[in-house]
């Protein structure tokens, strides 16, 4: 349970301390669910620069690291249309070096990595964050440890 929005950010540190090259979030919710603000407790975890604002207009913001560790991707596909178009980004050209976070790309990003995990929000005073691990690196880790977060 996720009852104010520093909880979400709280949530979102921990899960970024986790975080490497190479990593895939796809991140799934209405709107204010608190995507963004997750967003923002990963990039903290990370070390990363910020601010860390919603990239809706942009499309995608590259946040470089503080501390020697990888980059965060922030993308926002809300306004795409489909997978091709979020390939035209051509995201996977810096995938191994970064971590990747998507917004809104359910259907879409799948493509991307056979190891990702996705994480639903839901609720609008109280959230709920629910983690669904794909591929070795994640299931792995959901079994203990993101478990604990």
């Amino acid at each position: 349970m996720l009852e104010t929005p520093e909880d979400t950010r709280a949530f979102g540190r921990r899960l970024g301390r986790l975080l490497r090259a190479g990593d895939v979030l796809v991140l799934t919710g209405d709107l204010g669910a608190g995507k963004t603000t997750l967003t923002q407790g990963l990039a903290e975890g990370l070390g990363v620069r910020g601010p860390i604002t919603s990239p809706t207009f942009v499309i995608a913001r590259v946040h470089p690291s503080l501390v020697g560790g990888p980059a965060l991707v922030h993308v926002d596909a809300y306004r795409l249309g489909s997978a091709m178009e979020l390939d035209d980004l051509d995201l996977d050209a810096d995938l191994d070096q970064s971590v990747t976070v998507i917004e809104w790309g359910a259907g879409m990003a799948e493509q991307l990595s056979s190891d990702r995990l996705g994480i639903t929000l839901t609720g609008e005073e109280v959230r709920t964050a629910r983690l669904h691990a794909v591929g070795p690196r994640w299931e792995r880790l959901s079994d203990s440890v993101l478990a604990s977060i």
